[in-house]
């Protein structure tokens, strides 16, 4: 298993321009680069501040590019928003910029309101999704490929610039999507779940059914590479838990705004952040995030961990309008002081906990 970072890029302050938001993402990386986080991923969104970042490879390239270890990777492009031979041609430069670091997230997107603005029907997204996925297939591991389908048409076509990794980047598929999973486990992606405010119970059901899916296509289980996105935040002062708790709660707000179209966009791009009724209080998120001290954030991983028994952990370290220092101290802290005590509980180093089993895929 290994640890990462989410650069969500989310614009809260006013008092901050755009820029400062790409640098704080890039500079954040560069620090988790340091400290031995394993990845580092960048997401795609558009004409909000819910996120200002709009090309994850573009972003992931330039991270690469001022760090030395740390993977590189989208998540997620939001795959019916691209046209799927450009998308394979961007796939193979982040890749070869970064030196065979890069990891792709797709998904199939959720936001309307983006999807109106880009002449695309949000009605369609999973066809488009799973067309794309056999576009990407079949560009990547084959020099030359044409496909006919119901959304796209491709006249045989060949990517000039290919991965360094062979035959492909690692692909992993974010959301709930059953039908989406099945797919990972019969190609053999890594399904992507955002734990969001649940608590370790919640998370188990949802392995739980990530389980059956794959024994009902023949997979093992244990063999699945699981990813999960969790807020996770390391510190000592109750204020300032709750200042990281209340920008959780900022991102949460602006997310179901979009998603349920009752966005109030002011003059530009800002989204008007709205209570939603019966949304957790800050006090029940606080107990059901991992954020606090770090026995507290420790415990709180580890129960996520024995339960959902995930391959990669990714943190939401900068979300809403966290201070920079704040965030890296965060980051220091869980890995020279969290890490540990989770080896420790767990009987191992971290790289050594739930190692998949290797995949046996299921006969013909």
């Amino acid at each position: 298993m290994d640890f990462g970072i989410f650069n969500l890029t989310q614009h809260r302050d006013r008092a901050h321009t755009s820029k400062d938001v790409i640098d704080l993402a890039l500079e954040e990386t560069v620090h988790a680069d340091r400290l031995g986080f394993a990845r580092a991923w960048f997401v795609e969104h558009h004409f909000s501040n819910y996120s200002i970042c709009g090309s994850p490879l573009t972003l992931a390239a330039v991270a690469a590019a001022k760090t030395q270890k740390i993977r590189v990777g989208s998540a997620v492009v939001v795959a019916p928003l691209h046209t799927p031979t450009r998308l394979l041609s961007d796939i193979g430069l982040a890749d070869a910029i970064s030196g065979g670091r890069l990891d792709v997230g797709l998904g199939s997107g959720y936001q309307r309101f983006e999807f109106e603005r880009l002449g695309m029907e949000l009605d369609e997204n999973k066809e488009r999704f799973h067309e794309i996925l056999d576009i990407l297939e079949l560009g990547l591991k084959q020099p030359a490929f044409e496909y006919r389908g119901k959304h796209y048409d491709i006249p045989r076509t060949s990517i000039s610039i290919r991965p360094v990794q062979q035959p492909a980047p690692p692909i992993w598929i974010a959301g709930y999507d059953p039908v989406a999973h099945r797919r990972c486990a019969r190609a053999g992606y890594n399904p992507f779940v955002a734990g969001r405010f649940g608590t370790s119970a919640q998370l188990e059901k949802e392995r739980d059914t990530l389980d059956a899916l794959y024994r009902e296509e023949g997979v093992d289980p244990d063999t699945m590479r699981l990813g999960l996105l969790s807020f996770c935040h390391v510190t000592d002062s109750r204020e300032e838990a709750r200042r990281y708790a209340d920008s959780a709660r900022f991102q949460h707000r602006i997310s179901l705004a979009l998603r349920h179209r009752r966005e109030l966009v002011k003059e530009d791009f800002w989204v008007d952040e709205v209570p939603f009724e019966g949304e957790t209080s800050l006090d029940d998120l606080m107990d059901a995030i991992p954020v606090g001290d770090p026995h507290l954030v420790a415990e709180k991983l580890i129960e996520r961990i024995r339960g959902i028994r995930p391959s990669h952990i990714a943190f939401y370290c900068q979300v809403g309008d966290m201070p920079k220092p704040e965030v890296m101290r965060s980051m220091e802290r869980i890995m020279t002081e969290v890490v540990p005590l989770v080896e420790k509980a767990c009987g191992a180093p971290l790289d050594r906990i739930n190692v998949p089993k290797p995949r046996v895929l299921a006969a013909e």
